[in-house]
């Protein structure tokens, strides 16, 4: 099969012809139709997790069952399928209690075995963490799911349990920010997103938010300290603040916009690039702020949130700014973590 290889960290991809994954007992074969190209990959391309090389990168898939393993009792081949990037073990105490976005044995697609930059990917412990595509939703929709959609939705539902009329203020309007205002929104929040790139507070604009600043670095582009804008915006802080990026920088900006009380969801990853990366502690206990770290979300719980998005009420679809082939993503992925999106960007094998 053809896939995106990585031979060293940090260093040029190539697409080439790879051998066929092997199937796991319990596991399933999935020929991938659309793949999602998010920061979590350029995390893994720069180093910054512990992957085995060569190694072939993505997380985000949505496909077609093409081999099942013995041992899988729910699914069969020709089934429309998507995955949590989690995949719990199906047997712990974690996984019994539905929270296997925390499994102490869970596997990675992309990260601890070979992940869906490919024509075909494997998925482990097939009947804990498969999710059947409805009729109606895209495949390209539902790979959106996988990380940062659904990541954003049990961010905002499961941890930071944000009510309607409470003000969120999410920094970053990547794919997993954009997200994260269009959920906000239609749980009746209201929303200040903020970014760098004016093409993506367009977007997060026209998905509703509130009020959009334009930020270069730790101020607004009107030389305004950002969390001091949120204070004035709100009367007196968000309720609820998002770090959708993962730095240092906009950790602090989001935690120091929240209102007394408030109750802030990390969801970019922060590697220790100098270090444990510091945040503003002083002020998380002084005003007995919430901090949550928000890593995905177990299948169990999908069908709370595609059931909005068969109502229409979220609409993940929109989120898609591009579609590219294996090549095309081989020579965008190194640079991602500085492109200017303005939205997901998805990926097609065939292409």
């Amino acid at each position: 099969m053809r896939a995106i290889v990585m031979d060293q960290i940090a260093a040029p991809l190539a697409v080439r012809e790879v051998a066929e994954p092997e199937v796991p007992e319990g596991g399933v074969a999935i020929t991938v139709v659309a793949t999602g190209l998010c920061r979590s990959d350029w995390h893994a391309w720069a180093g910054h997790d512990d992957i085995a090389l060569p190694h072939v990168p993505g997380h985000e898939l949505a496909g077609v069952i093409t081999r099942v393993g013995p041992g899988v009792a729910k699914w069969s081949v020709g089934d429309r399928v998507t995955a949590p990037f989690v995949e719990g073990c199906g047997k712990c105490e974690w996984c019994r209690a539905g929270d296997a976005q925390v499994c102490p044995d869970q596997q990675q697609p992309g990260f601890t075995h070979w992940g869906s930059f490919a024509e075909r990917v494997v998925i482990h412990a097939a009947d804990t963490n498969l999710v059947a595509i409805p009729e109606g939703v895209s495949f390209e929709a539902a790979a959106s799911l996988g990380c940062r959609f659904a990541t954003a939705y049990r961010a905002l539902t499961g941890r930071a349990r944000l009510r309607e009329g409470e003000w969120t203020t999410v920094v970053g309007a990547g794919g997993v920010g954009l997200s994260a205002v269009m959920i906000a929104k239609a749980l009746g929040g209201r929303v200040i997103a903020v970014d760098r790139n004016s093409a993506a507070l367009d977007v997060a604009a026209s998905l509703g938010a509130d009020h959009v600043l334009l930020a270069d670095g730790t101020v607004t582009a009107d030389g305004t300290d950002i969390p001091a804008q949120v204070h004035a915006l709100t009367g007196g802080g968000s309720h609820v603040s998002v770090d959708a990026v993962g730095s240092e920088q906009t950790s602090a900006s989001a935690i120091l916009s929240l209102r007394r009380r408030g109750r802030h969801v990390q969801i970019g990853l922060l590697p220790p690039v100098e270090g444990h990366p510091r945040v503003p502690m002083a002020r998380v206990i002084a005003w007995e702020l919430d901090v949550f770290g928000s890593h995905g979300m177990a299948a169990r719980d999908y069908p709370g949130m595609l059931a909005l998005i068969a109502s229409g009420a979220l609409e993940p679809q929109k989120l898609i700014e591009r579609v590219i082939g294996l090549e095309e993503a081989a020579r965008m992925l190194p640079g991602f973590d500085t492109a200017n999106v303005a939205g997901m960007t998805m990926i097609d094998p065939t292409r």
